[in-house]
């Protein structure tokens, strides 16, 4: 399969004109023949990676069965998402446990996103920043749990959230830093305790600006201590609900390569208003934003990866640096950059043509026309 006259997406968020080569699901290093297929100036990018997220299309993630998995992942591949590491959220340990068994058993089908890791959102949380988490069942961080977690999901888990203040949390950073990514999330900690937590290895921070407390010029928190650790990176959830889009400028300006674009689905989406479950909790959909039923508390988003890269770019944040942070920034995070997030000769062939006005005009998933 041969196209030409495209504006492919290059690594570092630019744009260059010229043609792909796919051979199997790959893409090839051969040259573009003459009587390649006339893409007539789409844009061409790599299929995004969406490391934080719960469901779509009316499953949960931790429904814990491969049937869930199995529709969350044709949902994400219909959508431009290729690969796919969705996100637990607080529960006792047996469902956990069910969840990892049901992410090892299943195996990626040929019209779905590929299953390449589980991020771990709960229950090393802090109750006092829990959003939408359960508060019976978040507790201090263990190294143990972590661990026989992650042997139930034969190895799965890429990323684990944690609050660092809570009691042992900056001694299981240290512990965990050469197992898996460590990323600060629902948390209360200052910009001393969260500089700690970096300089032990935690790498990343989870839905900046949701979930912990605001930067001031006298208490930096979280987020300033991710602005002064360059080796850290940053999500957002560009929804349009979550951050205000002014905010999200600010956040791809002061953190310019290291954004990271995340959904944070939760089950609704894809589906009309309604009352749907995150986290054995109801969760009310109105107009495009989900809350705790009865309350004000966001509870996710609605929105998939691909809208949420859209609606960055109509943000006004540019398109190539929004492409970075929803494809080669995430798969650099939990290590699938071999495979993923560009569109280099050897990578897998998961390519999206976009026209104009960043509608979708064809989805190549593994070299094959979706």
């Amino acid at each position: 399969m041969e196209f030409k006259n495209l504006r492919i997406y290059q690594p570092d968020g630019t744009f260059r004109t010229g043609g792909l080569v796919l051979s199997g699901d790959r893409i090839a290093s051969t040259p573009v023949s003459a009587d390649a297929c006339d893409m007539d100036g789409l844009y061409a990018i790599p299929g995004l990676v969406d490391i934080h997220f719960h469901g779509c299309a009316g499953y949960d993630f931790c429904d814990g069965t491969e049937q869930a998995i199995s529709a969350i992942a044709r949902y994400q591949a219909e959508h431009g998402i290729c690969a796919i590491c969705p996100a637990t959220m607080a529960y006792p340990e047996e469902k956990l446990s069910a969840v990892m068994q049901a992410a090892a058993a299943y195996r990626t089908e040929r019209c779905g996103a590929a299953l390449v890791g589980v991020s771990l959102e709960g229950p090393f949380l802090s109750p006092a920043r829990k959003g939408a988490q359960n508060g019976a069942w978040l507790q201090n961080p263990d190294a143990g749990l972590f661990r026989r977690l992650q042997e139930q999901a034969q190895g799965l888990i890429r990323l684990c959230e944690i609050a660092p203040e809570l009691p042992g949390g900056l001694d299981v950073i240290g512990e965990l830093a050469g197992e898996v990514r460590l990323s600060l999330a629902h948390t209360e900690a200052d910009y001393d305790t969260a500089c700690e937590a970096f300089r032990r290895g935690a790498r990343e921070v989870t839905h900046l600006f949701n979930a912990m407390p605001p930067i001031t010029h006298r208490e930096p928190g979280v987020i300033g201590a991710a602005l002064d650790n360059d080796e850290v990176g940053v999500e957002l959830i560009a929804d349009g609900c979550h951050v205000h889009p002014s905010a999200v400028r600010v956040a791809f300006r002061l953190f310019e390569n290291r954004m990271i674009l995340i959904s944070d689905s939760m089950s609704a989406t894809g589906l009309d208003d309604g009352v749907y479950t995150l986290g054995g909790q109801e969760v009310s959909v109105q107009d495009g934003r989900a809350t705790l039923h009865g309350g004000t508390t966001l509870a996710g988003s609605v929105v998939d990866l691909f809208e949420c890269m859209r609606r960055a770019v109509q943000m006004g944040i540019p398109l190539g640096q929004a492409v970075r942070s929803a494809s080669t920034n995430p798969a650099r995070a939990i290590g699938i950059q071999h495979d993923y997030g560009t569109l280099e000769p050897g990578k897998l062939a998961n390519i999206i043509l976009l026209d104009e006005d960043l509608n979708i005009n064809t989805l190549i998933l593994r070299g094959q026309i979706l």
